[in-house]
């Protein structure tokens, strides 16, 4: 019996979170070998360039204020980037890592209500005490002394928070006012286009603060084999195709249970780390992620009834 499109778009998106959590294990082996800023650079260079050969026909068509919203979208993904790779390169824990970066998950309908006046849902409210209660834990493991990296973190789950409110309007299509006080329909940015161009504005952003702030010639003077294994493997497998299937996934259904899946990430991150860097976990640092996971839950309560009630 041939799996139904929601089903499809449910199995490429368990896929896009393995293949997300891969790319940290491959960032974090890469940023040991060369300076972090440098390296997102490259990665998303080239995942960007190998993302526009597909995306080359909706590229064309798009209009400037498109691409100029699609810009916008990748100016803050890539301050976000910049803080994220910046905590992986300082992090004691990848594993604990990915659980404040998911964070940013349980701010957007906080940035959504400051910015766009939105009502947030009564679960975000729920769910905001279990999640400080697990960032306490995180950071009061060692006694209240939060370590570099997860202060890098958690700034970037405030950025990815602002980009994913960004993304949703950039991609879906809205009705504006203009300055005389008409209403036209904007039209929202193709996926495949506002993914690339995304992706590389990211790729500029964290050049430009990577001539800035790292030095660059004692990377080429002793540019390591591996490097190229992990920069080619962060932008072909974590970058390149995580976005392709992700959009895939997208375009196949909409009642797919995504917004459920795509918070199971981090699991997959601390198992990856368990077994690459054979990393573990003291009670605390468990309790504390399990209560960011919980929170994450309740915040996505709506959907995670309805994933229920379709497997029961």
């Amino acid at each position: 019996m041939p799996l139904s499109k929601a089903s499809q778009s449910d199995l490429l998106l368990v896929l896009v979170t393995v293949l997300s959590a891969l790319s940290w294990i491959f960032s974090r082996e890469a940023v040991q070998l060369m300076p972090p800023l440098l390296f997102m650079c490259l990665r998303f260079m080239l995942a960007g360039t190998l993302l526009a050969i597909l995306a080359r026909r909706q590229l064309m068509e798009i209009s400037g204020e498109q691409t100029w919203r699609a810009i916008r979208v990748g100016l803050v993904f890539g301050f976000a980037m910049c803080f994220w790779v910046l905590g992986l390169t300082h992090a004691s824990h990848v594993g604990e890592g990915a659980f404040l970066t998911i964070l940013g998950v349980l701010m957007v309908p906080l940035i959504g209500r400051f910015l766009f006046a939105e009502t947030p849902p009564i679960s975000t409210w729920l769910a905001i005490p279990v999640a400080l209660v697990g960032l306490a834990l995180l950071a009061l493991k060692d006694g209240f002394r939060p370590e570099i990296g997860q202060i890098f973190f958690f700034t970037s789950a405030f950025g990815f928070a602002f980009y994913y409110a960004l993304n949703t309007r950039a991609a879906n299509t809205s009705s504006a006012t203009n300055k005389s006080g008409e209403v036209r329909q904007r039209q929202g940015v193709p996926p495949l286009a506002l993914t690339t161009l995304m992706v590389l504005t990211v790729s500029m952003v964290t050049g430009l603060a990577s001539l800035v702030l790292e030095p660059w010639q004692p990377t080429f003077n002793n540019f390591a084999p591996m490097l190229y294994v992990w920069i080619a493997a962060s932008a072909i497998i974590g970058t390149s195709a995580r976005f392709f299937f992700q959009t895939w996934a997208q375009s196949l259904s909409t009642t797919s249970h995504g917004v459920v899946i795509m918070i199971v990430e981090p699991v997959w991150v601390a198992l990856l780390a368990a077994l690459w860097f054979g990393e573990t976990m003291a009670p605390m640092q468990l309790a504390g992620c399990l209560l960011i996971f919980t929170a994450l839950l309740v915040n996505r309560w709506g959907a995670v009834r309805k994933v229920l009630k379709s497997i029961l």
